[in-house]
C-alpha cells in the first residue's frame, strides 16, 4: 500500500492572505503551493472546471469524465484534487458525485485578490 498522505481540506478562513497584502509564511506557502500544484496539471484543471461550473456545484464522475484520457487516469487526478482539499465527494450507488466547497473557490479568491490599496 501507498504511503499517501491525506491533506486537510481548505476550511472557511483563508489560507493566506491576498498575493499582493505581504509575504507568505513558511506555512501558508506550503498550503497555497499544494492547492497550485493540484491545479497544475490541465487535466486536473478540466476537472476542476468541470466541477465547480457543473448545475448544481456537484458533478457525478460519469458527467465529467471525458477529458481525454483513460477512466483511470480520471480517477487518479481526482484523487489529487481531494487530497490538495480541492473537492470533496460522496458515494451514491455505484456513482461517486464531486463537489466543490463555496470556502474553497472563497479562500482561492482572497488568494489571488490584490490587497486593497493603502498604506
Amino acid at each position: 500500500m501507498p504511503n499517501t498522505k491525506l491533506l486537510p481540506v481548505l476550511d472557511t478562513e483563508p489560507c493566506c492572505p491576498p498575493l499582493t497584502e505581504r509575504p507568505f509564511s513558511a506555512e501558508e506557502a506550503e498550503t497555497a503551493a499544494r492547492m497550485f500544484k493540484a491545479l497544475g496539471d490541465p487535466v486536473r484543471l478540466r476537472l476542476f472546471s468541470a466541477v465547480a461550473s457543473h448545475p448544481g456545484g456537484e458533478a457525478c464522475v460519469c458527467d465529467i469524465s471525458d477529458v481525454g484520457v483513460s477512466q483511470p487516469t480520471v480517477s487518479h487526478h481526482l484523487k489529487k484534487l481531494k487530497e490538495a482539499g480541492l473537492l470533496t465527494s460522496e458515494r451514491r450507488g455505484t456513482w461517486v458525485y464531486y463537489r466543490v466547497e463555496p470556502s474553497v473557490l472563497a479562500s482561492m479568491g482572497r488568494l489571488l485578490t490584490a490587497a486593497p490599496a493603502g498604506g
